[in-house]
C-alpha cells in the first residue's frame, strides 16, 4: 500500500535549519489517530509526532515517512477551578491553557519561552522554564495521562501505578505512543503580576554564583549572557529574578488576573511587531549583535537592583513579543544549541564552548543561562547544574563547519558529564546521545518500547 500523494507536505524545523517532505495526517479524534497509524503500518512507514511545530531542530521531522500532527486535538475536557486540576487533549497550547485558567487564579506550573507549544509537545520534551530549580520540569506536575500505543491499546498512566512507563513516556518524544489526554495540576496565583528584580554579573564566576543564589531564593531566575566578550569580561550577564505575589500584595488582582491584562502589545513605537523581523535583518550580523549585546549590558548595569512588577506573560514569554522573530536571521537559519553542565564543571564548559565558537567564526548572538536540578525521568536532559542556550546564525553553505564546531562543544560537554535537550537539537549524533543519557537508561527505554 502507498500513501496518498496529497498527504505530502514539506515540514521544516522552527529554526529553518532542516526540513523535508513528509506524509502529514491531522486527526481530530482518537479514531483518526488509529486510522493514520493503520495507514502508516500498511505502507511500512514510521511515525513521528508533531504538536505546535516549535522545536528548533528536527524533533518532529520524519522525511518521506508519516508525521502525525496532533494540533487539531485541542479540547479542554474538564476543569476544576477549586483545585486547579485540568484535563486537556494534547493539541491545547500553553496560551490556550493560561487564558482558560487565569481568571480563576491559576497559572501553568511550568512554561517554555513561547506559549505556542502544545501540551503534548510539552510532555514529549518534558519542558523546563525559568523556574526549574524550584518547580522542576512540567512532567512533575502531571497527575496522569492517556497513552495510545502502536497496537491500538489506550491506557491511563499515573506515576504511582505505572512508575516506569510514566517516567519514560514523558521526555520520550512520542517513541512509546501518542498522548491523547493529560491531567495537569496548575499553580495557584494571587495576582497576574510578578515581583521582578534586575542583577548584573561581570564574568562567568559571578554569573553562575548569582544564578545559583537567585534560583534558590526566588521562584524564577534567568540570565542573559553577552556571548561576545573574551578574557576577564567573558560571561558578563544581566539576570532577572522573580517571585509570585502573595495574597494581599496586589491591590487589584481582579484586574491583573484578567486575560486582557496579560496581552502583549502588537506594536512598538507605532511599528507593527510583525514587521520587526524584516527591519531587524541588517542588525542580525556579528557587528550589529555585538553592539546590541553591549548596549543591553550597559542598560542592565544602570538598572541593577531595580525592582518592578511585570505580568506573568511578559516575563515568561519574551520570545512571543516579536512574532516569527526567527525571520530576522534570513537568508541564514537560526540554530539553537543548549548544553547542560554539572554545577562544578559549568564555568569551564561554558567558557570553553563560547571561546571555540567565536574562534571558529560562529559568535553566539544570544545566550540564556538557567539553574537546573535533577529529575526522575528516564531520558532526562536535566543535571544538578546549569544550562546555557546559544543562538547561532548559520548559512547552509557553512553547515559542515558548524557541525564540526557542534561536535567539539558536544564532546566538551560529554567529558564533563553534561546532557542535551532534544527539543532544541539538530546536530547531536546517535553515539553522543547514548553517551549523554547512558546505556542503562537507553536499554530500559527500548525494553519498555
Amino acid at each position: 500500500m502507498t500513501l496518498p500523494a496529497e498527504r505530502i507536505e514539506r515540514i521544516e524545523a522552527w529554526g529553518m535549519t532542516v526540513g523535508g517532505a513528509c506524509y502529514v495526517f491531522r486527526p481530530s479524534t482518537i479514531e483518526g489517530v488509529l486510522e493514520a497509524m493503520e495507514a502508516a503500518r500498511k505502507a511500512g512507514c514510521t511515525v513521528a509526532l508533531k504538536g505546535g511545530g516549535n522545536s528548533y531542530g528536527d524533533a518532529f521531522l520524519n522525511r518521506e515517512q508519516v508525521v502525525l500532527d496532533l494540533s487539531r486535538m485541542r479540547r479542554i475536557l474538564s476543569w476544576n477551578p477549586n483545585t486547579g486540576v485540568i484535563q486537556c487533549e494534547p493539541g491545547v497550547t500553553i496560551e490556550e491553557l493560561w487564558r482558560y485558567a487565569i481568571e480563576d487564579g491559576w497559572w501553568p506550573p511550568v512554561v517554555s519561552g513561547t506559549a505556542h507549544i502544545t501540551l503534548g509537545g510539552a510532555l514529549a520534551a518534558n519542558i523546563h522554564g525559568k523556574n526549574n530549580r524550584k518547580a522542576g520540569p512540567i512532567g512533575e506536575h502531571v497527575k496522569e495521562f492517556s497513552l495510545l500505543t502502536a497496537n491500538g491499546e489506550e491506557r491511563t498512566i499515573a506515576p504511582l501505578e505505572d512508575h516506569d512507563l510514566f517516567y519514560a513516556v514523558i521526555g520520550g518524544f512520542g517513541a512509546l505512543g501518542v498522548i491523547t489526554s493529560v491531567t495537569l495540576q496548575l499553580k495557584r496565583v494571587h495576582s497576574g503580576l510578578l515581583d521582578v528584580e534586575t542583577h548584573v554579573a561581570r564574568n562567568w564566576a559571578e554569573a553562575l554564583d548569582k544564578a545559583e543564589r537567585l534560583a534558590e531564593q526566588w521562584d524564577y531566575a534567568v540570565g542573559w549572557v553577552d556571548g561576545f566578550p573574551s578574557g576577564a569580561n567573558a560571561g558578563r550577564s544581566v539576570l532577572h529574578s522573580a517571585r509570585y505575589l502573595d495574597a494581599g500584595e496586589d491591590p487589584h488582582p481582579e484586574e491583573t488576573l484578567r486575560a486582557e491584562a496579560q496581552q502583549i502589545p502588537d506594536s512598538i513605537f507605532g511599528i507593527p511587531k510583525r514587521a520587526l523581523p524584516r527591519l531587524m535583518r541588517p542588525l542580525t550580523r556579528p557587528l550589529g549583535l555585538r553592539f546590541i549585546n553591549a548596549m543591553k549590558f550597559r542598560a542592565g548595569t544602570r538598572e541593577a537592583g531595580h525592582r518592578f512588577r511585570q505580568s506573568l506573560v511578559a516575563f515568561n514569554f519574551l520570545l512571543d513579543s516579536i512574532p516569527n522573530w526567527k525571520r530576522a536571521y534570513r537568508p541564514a537559519a537560526l540554530l539553537q544549541y543548549q548544553i547542560f553542565a554539572p554545577i562544578n564543571a559549568a564555568q569551564q564548559v561554558f567558557t570553553e564552548a563560547t571561546r571555540v565558537a567565536k574562534e571558529q567564526g560562529f559568535p553566539p548572538f544570544l545566550c540564556v543561562l538557567k539553574r537546573h536540578r535533577p529529575d526522575p525521568f528516564l531520558l532526562s536532559h536535566a543535571v544538578d547544574g546549569f544550562s546555557l542556550a546559544m543562538d547561532f546564525r548559520v548559512h547552509m553553505r557553512r553547515w559542515e563547519a558548524f557541525r564540526r564546531l557542534a561536535d567539539e562543544m558536544t564532546e566538551l560537554t560529554l567529558s564533563a558529564g553534561g546532557r542535551f535537550y532534544l527539543a532544541k537539537d539538530s546536530v547531536l549524533r546517535r553515539g553522543q546521545f547514548r553517551q549523554a543519557v547512558g546505556e542503562e537508561a537507553l536499554e530500559r527505554f527500548l525494553a519498555l518500547k
